[in-house]
């Protein structure tokens, strides 16, 4: 098959969405199909894939986050390029001006779409001090994925939100985690060293925006409760974002190493000890995967990810959404005890040994191929004359 994949943040930009989108386009590549990926042209020159033929379109700088940029409209661009070499079905990723224009140029030329239900935006306004724009938010997003035949989520609890939105037509595709990379035995003593620790002083990691919308109160509070107990634990910091800067003034002790990708990034996650994930804004949230991978405990409240993958008490503690002093009892319960992260640590990497990132691409591809053979049936259905 041809496939359309439409996306305003990709590799080099390290998210989340990007990561993920990433591993679908080449994921599909491998299996023979040819991917027509339509991005922003970013600062950096793209490195050509196997497969992968891009197209760099115009776009603008994110506010708010340097690096990231969100892709204008190109709605004569891609019909151009589509009536040229019509994609079989395209999947659109993200809701911006860009994805926005993609499906309404593959609705008009009659090319199956499916959308991407990757960043709740919409609960990023009250974060942003524009709380009055919720209800415009969530009316953009309806609008946009009604517009698809179909809209792809991680979770179960996610298709019921959007089903609530007005959007019913959601469809699960669950997330993988790469267990070869992302595994305990990257574990790294040197690294452990450069931060100041030995090997039974625990390490609380963060992985991921360094933004208000990360619920990152609760992470400072959490860690300061460990070291009441743990006077020498230390928190390194793995990203970066807005609020970066202000939480490196306050906090002088914390670690801030910026952005890390592939090997090491899954060094840092083997060779720290705890992960806590505050965010009440995540669709899913990948990095608690990969920190179970990577055999961390993890504390986060039971939305997305979380609600799917951590059993509470055996691989972390999953926290009833918003109870903020159970979150900071079970970071102390667990940050604490060295002992306890240990043997939930080697659960923790079990529980999803099993995750494996080709039976994902498989699905995708089936469901794919199910939209374009679907339309390809109806665009040939003869109605008899009366």
């Amino acid at each position: 098959m041809r496939i359309g994949i439409i996306s305003e943040t990709y590799p080099p930009e390290i998210n989340g969405v990007a990561l993920t989108v990433h591993g679908l386009a080449t994921g599909l590549a491998a299996r023979g199909h040819e991917i027509d990926m339509i991005r922003p042209r970013q600062t950096t020159s793209h490195v050509d894939e196997p497969g992968i033929e891009a197209l760099e379109t115009r776009g603008a700088a994110l506010p708010r986050y340097p690096g990231l940029r969100f892709g204008l409209p190109a709605g004569r661009t891609l019909r151009h390029r589509w009536v040229k070499q019509r994609p079989d079905a395209i999947y659109v990723a993200t809701e911006g001006p860009l994805g926005r224009s993609a499906v309404k140029t593959a609705v008009q030329l009659g090319i199956p779409v499916a959308t991407g239900f990757h960043t709740r935006f919409d609960t990023y306004m009250d974060h942003y001090g524009v709380g009055f724009l919720t209800p415009v938010v969530r009316g953009y997003l309806r609008r946009f994925h009604c517009r698809a035949n179909t809209t792809l989520v991680p979770t179960d609890a996610l298709a019921q939100e959007l089903t609530a939105l007005g959007v019913d037509h959601a469809r699960l595709l669950r997330r993988a985690v790469d267990t070869k990379l992302f595994d305990p035995s990257r574990r790294d003593l040197s690294l452990r060293e450069s931060w100041g620790v030995d090997a039974d002083t625990p390490v609380v990691l963060y992985v991921g925006r360094i933004a208000p919308e990360k619920n990152l109160d609760l992470a400072v509070e959490s860690f300061r409760a460990i070291q009441q107990h743990a006077p020498k634990a230390r928190y390194v910091w793995v990203g970066d974002g807005p609020a970066r800067a202000s939480l490196e003034a306050a906090h002088p002790d914390f670690i801030f190493v910026g952005m890390k990708r592939d090997e090491t990034l899954a060094a840092h996650y083997a060779s720290a000890d705890l992960f806590l994930f505050p965010s009440l804004s995540e669709t899913f949230g990948n990095v608690i995967l990969e920190a179970l991978a990577a055999g961390l405990p993890v504390v986060a409240y039971a939305e997305g990810a979380a609600r799917e993958h951590l059993i509470d008490g055996i691989n972390g503690f999953r926290i009833t959404s918003g109870d903020g002093r159970a979150f900071v009892a079970a970071a102390t319960t667990l940050g604490s005890d060295i002992g306890l992260i240990r043997h939930m640590g080697r659960a923790a990497h079990v529980s999803v040994e099993r995750l494996s990132p080709d039976a994902v691409i498989r699905e995708f591809e089936a469901l794919l191929r199910e939209l374009a053979e679907e339309n390809e049936h109806e665009r040939h259905i003869t109605i008899a004359p009366a």
